[in-house]
């Protein structure tokens, strides 16, 4: 039997109480700017308190240049969504994930680690307090959103598991469960839905376990109770409702990429000059104030998402083509 991780650090369960209530995060979004604007974290607005107070109120941030970002409404982040277990339309999340049962949660630790184990939400992150992070995520589709995230870096969670020299990959298995997910009962895909990151993208400090967004618990179609937020690619490498984390030696099986490789590859790193073979990636719609998805309007999409001065070195001599 595997052991489980014996912690030694102060037992801190996440509560609801620990999560940040909207008022209070609305309150902090000017003081998160000031804190956050050098740590390299993604934060909107480029550091501008101003900008942020501006994304609020659903108008453009003034942080300069064309980067105007503005917050996707809550309606929007949670009602339009990809989540296939759900069922293949973007409304079906919404209308079918409060059938999930979310607590209790627990989460499989194995393969090349010194802790493995089946272990409680709660007992894999106590002690780690969350983080409220804003991130672009844009979904290979050709739509993006803006989205603040509360959540863990995912660097946190794996050194307490002490990967070995031998994990070079981390492999991530989501819940389907065909009682309380309706479209796992289609073979749309091989279930249950299987992502991977390799340890050095993983193990980066932009790399986030979300717990909660726009300072409330992580929605059901969104993910919860806990799901890989990976903001330089497209949003399929961000698995919902993780129950599994292996550490591998070689690059792991993925859902999309097994699939229909022509057009997910492993790496999905967000890439205008790479299309999917059905349509461009060079722009995207961004869904963000208006409330009106089919109508958000179009802008450029940026290399890595926008992500690139923080995450370029580590495909440094990659052809992007080949490993798309």
């Amino acid at each position: 039997m595997p052991k489980p991780i014996k912690p030694t650090w102060q037992d801190h369960r996440l509560r609801a109480s620990e999560i940040t209530p909207e008022p209070v995060y609305r309150m902090r979004r000017s003081l998160m700017a000031a804190a956050l604007a050098g740590t390299g974290l993604g934060l909107i607005g480029c550091g501008n308190p101003e900008g942020v107070h501006a994304a609020e109120s659903a108008e453009p941030a003034s942080g300069g240049g064309s980067d105007e970002e503005v917050l996707t409404e809550y309606a929007d982040a949670t009602g339009y969504n990809n989540f296939y277990e759900f069922g293949t339309d973007k409304r079906d999340p919404a209308k079918h994930a409060h059938r999930m049962s979310v607590s209790p949660w627990s989460v499989a630790i194995a393969g090349e680690a010194e802790h493995t184990g089946v272990f409680a939400l709660e007992d894999l992150l106590a002690g780690l307090a969350p983080e409220e992070r804003i991130y672009r995520l844009r979904c290979v589709e050709g739509w993006s959103m803006v989205i603040p995230w509360l959540g863990i870096p995912l660097s946190a969670v794996l050194r307490r598991c002490k990967p070995t020299s031998r994990a070079k990959y981390v492999a991530f298995t989501t819940l389907a469960d065909p009682r309380q997910m309706p479209g796992v009962r289609r073979p749309v895909l091989d279930w249950p839905y299987r992502e991977g990151l390799r340890i050095d993208e993983a193990m980066h400090p932009l790399t986030l376990l979300a717990t909660g967004m726009y300072g409330r618990p992580l929605p059901n179609q969104n993910g919860a109770p806990l799901r890989l937020v990976v903001p330089w690619k497209y949003g399929f490498k961000s698995s919902k409702s993780i129950i599994a984390i292996r550490f591998v030696e070689t690059m792991p099986v993925t859902s999309w990429n097994q699939s229909q490789p022509r057009e997910y590859g492993f790496y999905s790193n967000v890439n205008p000059e790479v299309d999917h073979p059905r349509w461009s990636q060079a722009s995207e719609r961004r869904i963000a104030g208006t409330g009106r998805t089919l109508f958000a309007r179009r802008i450029p999409t940026l290399p890595f998402n926008g992500y690139a001065d923080q995450v370029a070195s580590l495909y440094a001599g990659m052809d992007l083509r080949r490993w798309f």
